[in-house]
């Protein structure tokens, strides 16, 4: 039986919580014919599913929105994503996603809201975007162990070339804006995480608008920075009490022309009360769009 000393102490020790980041997830094209050709919509998450069960927080950036108007998709670059394909990320137990990239207009003004719709009534949040600028921008909060984890998400681009006008409902960088947010976060959060959808593709550095965007947030009180977009996997680092995962490459997706898109990163990150006391990412290899796990690699604890 445990002292009351004992007792005492281990109510000190602040509960630990861990969370798993994904990178890019595209449920269309040749994910959603694979997966039909099991007849199984959960079939991309299969493998790793596993590995996010371990996260009390698993994340990922969802690049296709979802809509139950239309043809199935099956080619091109103006994705859409059939509505059973959500059963991967309840099997993965995603519990947020990012929905501000510039694939978000792809099914227009209902692909974007129905996507919204979708997600919630599979309790999944979803980030950056919203039904009015103001949801957009306003994040959605997780709590576990007792903390509280603000999610926010931008995105370079919006239009994916389809569109000359803005949507407001969907985030876009802007360090301003974005320090505003974190700001007000921080009164609803203890701790803060920022997802960027930025970069150029195949690029295996972050360029300029990564490195400042990144930066920013983490000066603004962000404790994580988790970046997709390029496709491929970039360097993470401390910053500023924080750790910045520049670009965690692919997760599920269908890139086959290229090797190094075939291979992506989860980013872990553990938290002893608010602190950071360890981060690493673990190196994903996809294998005809299904992601599994490789190994660990770059694991550091916090400076």
């Amino acid at each position: 039986m445990a002292t009351l000393p004992a007792l005492a102490y281990a109510q000190t020790i602040p509960p630990r919580t861990k969370l798993i980041l994904g990178g890019d997830v595209m449920l269309s094209r040749n994910v959603a014919a694979r997966a039909r050709a099991q007849k199984d919509p959960a079939w991309p998450f299969r493998n790793i599913a596993p590995v996010f069960a371990e996260a009390d927080i698993a994340f990922v950036n969802l690049e296709s929105p979802f809509s139950d108007k239309g043809a199935v998709m099956q080619r091109g670059m103006i994705f859409k994503t059939e509505p059973d394909m959500v059963a991967g990320l309840e099997l993965a137990g995603i519990d947020v996603v990012s929905t501000a990239n510039n694939h978000a207009r792809d099914r227009g003004s209902y692909g974007l809201e129905f996507t919204l719709d979708h997600l919630a009534a599979h309790r999944i949040a979803a980030v950056g975007t919203g039904k009015s600028s103001e949801a957009a921008h306003a994040g959605s909060v997780l709590e576990r162990n007792g903390l509280r984890f603000g999610f926010l998400a931008y995105t370079y681009d919006a239009n994916n070339g389809n569109y000359k006008d803005t949507d407001p409902r969907i985030a876009v960088l802007n360090i301003d804006a974005m320090r505003a947010d974190v700001a007000a976060m921080k009164t609803r959060a203890d701790v803060v995480v920022v997802s960027m959808h930025a970069g150029a593709e195949y690029q295996t550095q972050p360029n300029s608008q990564q490195s400042t965007c990144a930066r920013a947030a983490i000066d603004a009180g962000a404790r994580v920075v988790a970046g997709h977009h390029p496709h491929v996997r970039q360097p993470w680092e401390w910053y500023g009490g924080g750790a910045i995962f520049y670009s965690l490459g692919n997760l599920v997706f269908d890139q086959f022309q290229r090797t190094e898109t075939q291979v992506g990163l989860l980013a872990e990150v553990i938290f002893e009360g608010t602190q950071i006391i360890q981060a690493r990412t673990r190196t994903v290899n996809l294998l005809l769009t299904v992601p599994r796990l490789a190994d660990a690699a770059n694991a550091s604890a916090a400076p």
